[in-house]
């Protein structure tokens, strides 16, 4: 893509903790035998899928990707060109047109499909802990549902919110729905807590926690900002639910895997700026304007 596309002038890597992070796993290549991340620093899709590798003590090669001028490395792995791209170590076997065998990689993209996959594939707890998913097959199969809910309805809630070039009754109304769909999650989630199923970190929280520590932009870019209310302080009959819901983003924002993948704010305010001014011109900014979900 044209580096005139107005969305590609991209700062072109992480800073902060997570400078650390991609420091301790970049490589000129990619290592055999670990998966390799093709990623974004700025994108919250990338933050699940790195996030679960973190979480899960998954050796890897991290490679940074503006989607803008997207490489040919990470274009023969997905013609799309999008972030997240897993590039999956595999190894061929000896066919009658070959007679050597060694190492090879295989794509994996979606963000969720990422997360579950490395979940199953790196599943010795001695290694790389608990599963990120409750062992219960109902449980797991419940906490999907509400893993879907937030790519189908909270996400695209949130761009519809952010976008929003309103400053009046329209506004409001999507600062409304944006607030009901996190309500109906956090309802959802265990009353204890502080995390979604109860005292571990989960695949639910991964699939959301990019967008709670990005909440921040609706204060700083929209009119009347998030407009949660604070504890104590208009919560009316949903005082409860929105205590919940504190709690589960102070847990979230506390998590060391979460801060880790996080470069420093400042970065972020001009990508975020761009969506808010109805500017941005990525995939999901044009599937929202044309009334759509995550693409």
């Amino acid at each position: 893509m044209s580096s005139s596309h107005p969305d590609a002038s991209l700062h072109p890597h992480a800073t902060g903790l997570a400078a650390k992070l991609v420091s301790a796993h970049s490589s000129p290549s990619p290592s055999p035998g670990i998966p390799t991340l093709y990623s974004g620093w700025f994108c919250p899709f990338v933050q699940r899928a790195w996030l679960t590798l973190e979480e899960k003590h998954i050796p890897y090669t991290y490679v940074e990707v503006n989607p803008y001028h997207k490489p040919q490395s990470l274009l023969s792995l997905n013609p799309r060109g999008l972030v997240p791209t897993l590039g999956v170590p595999t190894i061929t076997t000896t066919t009658s047109s070959s007679s050597s065998s060694g190492p090879s990689t295989k794509p994996l993209f979606e963000s969720n499909v990422i997360c579950e996959y490395l979940d199953e594939v790196y599943s010795d707890k001695a290694v790389h802990g608990p599963s990120l998913f409750p062992p219960d097959a109902y449980e797991k199969a419940r906490v999907k549902i509400w893993i879907d809910f937030i790519t189908s309805r909270i996400i695209p809630a949130y761009h519809r919110f952010l976008q929003c070039q309103d400053t009046g009754s329209e506004l409001d109304k999507l600062r409304s729905e944006f607030h009901g769909h996190l309500k109906t999650w956090i309802r959802e989630a265990d009353p204890v807590g502080p995390f979604f199923s109860g005292a571990q970190f989960s695949m639910p929280d991964i699939a959301l926690a990019p967008w709670a520590v990005r909440l921040w932009v609706f204060d700083h870019f929209k009119k009347g900002g998030l407009g949660i209310p604070d504890k104590g302080q208009g919560g009316g009959e949903d005082e409860g639910v929105w205590e919940r819901w504190r709690k589960w983003v102070e847990a979230v924002e506390g998590r060391e895997s979460v801060k880790g993948t996080m470069s420093e704010r400042g970065y972020y305010v001009e990508i975020y700026r761009r969506y808010a001014e109805g500017r941005a011109m990525s995939e999901l900014a044009k599937a929202v304007r044309a009334g759509k979900g995550v693409p």
